[in-house]
């Protein structure tokens, strides 16, 4: 098992659910956390909860480090309106989860991995940024010499997702327009995400 896969797993594991709704998840047949302790589960403090929903919402992107989260949190803070709604629209706009809603790969980590290799354009430039901000308008594609890739190809075709309203795509599939930046509702994450939760860990 692959290191990045390895990770994914014990994230699913540790958090106990199957953040990704993926069918090869180990927490299908394993509903406990890892390790000789994993199946001792006691109810969370206040702390324990605001806690988790912070940890689940950083893993879903790929477990992004906490300096870089907590920087995206005090950006949402600064930004006009709902602190929550602005943060799930700055982490709907990494380059890298673009990638992974538009299907361009089965998972977040695949996502970063082929943006970091230059496989991805950005209005026709290469990006290599898995962090990368889009805006409305942004157009997203696959280079096309990097289509044929085993990864890339599965995934577009694969009907394990559904495509999200706030993108276009091309007809040729390796192309996809950012029609709209995104709510929380209109967001499909396969499990119950609390963002509201993670402002109050971070504001207390």
């Amino acid at each position: 098992m692959g290191k990045r896969l390895n990770s994914k797993h014990k994230i699913d594991r540790r958090l106990g659910v199957n953040l990704w709704g993926r069918p090869k998840s180990p927490i299908n047949t394993r509903e406990y956390g890892p390790g000789q302790h994993g199946q001792r589960r006691k109810k969370p403090s206040d702390y324990g909860t605001q806690l988790m929903a912070k940890q689940k919402l950083k893993g879903y992107y790929g477990n992004i480090s906490e300096k870089a989260f907590r920087k995206y949190y005090e950006e949402a803070v600064r930004r006009k309106g709902d602190t929550s709604e602005n943060l799930i629209s700055i982490l709907e706009t990494r380059l890298d989860a673009v990638v992974y809603r538009m299907k361009f790969v089965p998972t977040v980590f695949a996502a970063r991995q082929v943006v970091s290799h230059g496989h991805i354009l950005v209005n026709g430039r290469r990006v290599t940024v898995a962090s990368y901000r889009l805006r409305e308008g942004d157009v997203v594609e696959v280079r096309e010499r990097s289509r044929q890739i085993p990864l890339i190809a599965e995934a577009i075709n694969s009907n394990e997702r559904d495509l999200p309203t706030y993108y276009e795509m091309d007809s040729s599939g390796f192309k996809g327009t950012v029609v709209r930046i995104p709510k929380f509702d209109d967001v499909p994450y396969p499990v119950h995400m609390e963002p509201n939760l993670v402002v109050e860990f971070y504001s207390r």
